[in-house]
């Protein structure tokens, strides 16, 4: 099978949509060598992160063919690349970042588009205005023209079908894998460079994402300001690093730590590149995940497959990546959230416990499972019902 994707974000994004994007890639192209994969990129001076995929070489790299196109990149990733999907004979193509091209149905192909939250329309408050009109379009428009719709976990399942009444036949719950490097082992040699060069205490808890207003941090903060009122000294609250881009968000996390005099109990890091993230993991006390809402949560996944007790919130779809072994708080229950921490740091036996769910959890999550999984949802959308053991 010739298959197109949308390749803007594996391209040019480091973090959510390009990891999404060049984990399907490798997957696909380590598991399913059969197929031929066609990369649409609207710039090649921007792809920084395409050698990240380690079978870059066995893939098709298209971009822009004529000097307007390459004039107007973003209007061919939207209007102009039916063409060249017409012209490579690509059989099914595939809108990594919930958005498919307006004219895909001139390609003569059939599609399949992943979406990956709805929280846009959930929780507007986080969002601007045109941004929501803009990804309202986007998204329910490619839902509609779309063969299969993907959604990367069951709760942005039922989301597409609340909010865009897509019948749940037409959908597919495929699940992200996390990269192979947390589940590989590090040398101890490795692991304190990386304490060494940031400075990390000896215990401490980690939290790794964007530090803005949905993804909770101020929970964690208010949670730490409880155990200091219920007579914890500061010196024995097990600190947390935070890694994540500075926000101001961040500031007011810090200015409430400063007020009750526990501004030593958190670390912001900023800056930490790809290659030193598993190691802040495998160093680890426990693991928190505090957001409010999330289209699937795979730092929750990182944390149990390196091996670290997870603390999640519920509400949305943290359960699906974290597993039943990690712990789950309400988002607004600080007491909850530092027993919930307390007992991920202190409780060596359920400690244990939690890690040896959560790695049998992160099983589940194997590439080729996941590329079986892909795969399956291709099929449907080319109307191919067969299963797999039918085709050998």
């Amino acid at each position: 099978m010739k298959i197109g994707f949308d390749a803007k974000r594996a391209a040019q994004n480091r973090t959510g949509l390009g990891n999404y994007s060049r984990f399907v890639l490798r997957v696909l192209s380590q598991q399913e060598g059969g197929n031929e994969y066609h990369l649409y990129v609207p710039d090649a001076r921007r792809a920084p992160y395409l050698p990240e995929i380690p079978t870059l070489g066995a893939l098709r790299v298209h971009t822009p063919a004529t000097a307007l196109w390459r004039r107007l990149k973003s209007a061919w990733r939207v209007w102009g690349v039916w063409r060249d999907l017409r012209r490579d004979g690509i059989g099914l193509y595939h809108g990594l970042s919930n958005e498919l091209p307006l004219t895909i149905r001139r390609a003569g192909c059939r599609s399949v588009v992943t979406i990956h939250d709805l929280i846009f329309i959930h929780c507007p408050e986080y969002y601007h205005p045109i941004d929501r009109m803009i990804y309202n379009y986007k998204f329910r428009r490619a839902c509609r023209e779309a063969d299969r719709v993907i959604a990367v976990s069951e709760f942005t399942k039922r989301e597409v079908m609340r909010y865009y009444g897509v019948p749940e036949a037409k959908i597919d719950v495929v699940y992200q894998g996390c990269d192979p490097a947390f589940a590989a082992p590090i040398a101890q040699a490795a692991l304190d460079d990386v304490r060494r060069r940031y400075s990390l205490p000896p215990r401490f808890v980690l939290y790794v994402g964007s530090i803005e207003r949905r993804k909770n941090l101020g929970l964690v903060a208010g949670a730490v300001e409880l155990m200091a009122r219920r007579g914890r000294p500061a010196a024995g609250i097990v600190p947390v690093v935070a890694v994540g881009r500075h926000t101001s968000y961040e500031d007011e996390i810090k200015d409430s730590l400063r007020r009750a005099g526990l501004e030593q109990t958190f670390r912001f890091v900023h800056g930490v590149p790809f290659a030193d993230l598993p190691a802040f993991y495998r160093l680890a006390t426990a693991f928190v995940y505090p957001s409010r809402i999330e289209g699937f949560g795979i730092p929750m996944l990182e944390a149990v497959t390196s091996g670290v007790p997870a603390i999640g919130c519920t509400g949305s779809c943290l359960e699906e990546a974290g597993g039943p072994g990690s712990l789950y708080v309400g988002p607004d229950d600080a007491a909850a959230m530092a027993d919930a921490i307390d007992t991920a740091c202190n409780d060596e036996a359920r400690r244990q416990a939690m890690i040896a769910r959560g790695r049998a959890h992160a099983a589940r999550f194997s590439d080729r499972l996941l590329a079986d999984d892909l795969m399956a949802a291709y099929r449907k959308a080319m109307g191919r019902q067969e299963q797999r053991a039918n085709e050998s």
